[in-house]
C-alpha cells in the first residue's frame, strides 16, 4: 500500500514560482512517479513524470521549459518545481505512482495510487 501527500500549493502571481512536494509512505523508489493536474471544467492533464532512478523525465508541451520534476528516493519524495507560472496553470495538482513501469507515462490510467491533490492558483 502506498500513500501520497502533496504539499506546497498556494496563490501566486503570474510569472512567479512554486515548488510542490509529494511525500510517499511505502516503497516508491523503484517506480515511475507522475504529476497531473485538473482544472475546473477540464479533463485531467498530464504534467510531468520521472523514472525510478531520476534519469528520465517527461513533460507536457504546455509546461516544458518551465516545470521540472525531480525526486529524492532517500526521502521518498518527488518534487515539481514550477517557474514562470501562468493563469492557465491554475488547477489542483496530483502526484501518482506507476508500479508497472508503463511506457505510457502520460496516461492517468497507468497510475495506481494518487494523492489528494494540492491547489495552485495563479493570478494575472
Amino acid at each position: 500500500q502506498v500513500q501520497l501527500v502533496e504539499s506546497g500549493g498556494g496563490l501566486v502571481q503570474a510569472g512567479g514560482s512554486l515548488r510542490l512536494s509529494c511525500a510517499a509512505s511505502g516503497r516508491t523508489f523503484m517506480y515511475t512517479m507522475g504529476w497531473f493536474r485538473l482544472a475546473p471544467g477540464e479533463e485531467r492533464e498530464f504534467v510531468g513524470a520521472i523514472s525510478w532512478n531520476g534519469i528520465n523525465t517527461y513533460y507536457a508541451d504546455s509546461v516544458k521549459g518551465r516545470f521540472t520534476v525531480s525526486r529524492d528516493n532517500a526521502k521518498n519524495t518527488v518534487y515539481l518545481q514550477m517557474n514562470s507560472l501562468k493563469p492557465e496553470d491554475t488547477a489542483v495538482y496530483y502526484c501518482a505512482v506507476d508500479r508497472h513501469g508503463s511506457s505510457y507515462y502520460d496516461r492517468a490510467s497507468e497510475y495506481d495510487y494518487w494523492g489528494q491533490g494540492t491547489q495552485v492558483t495563479v493570478s494575472s
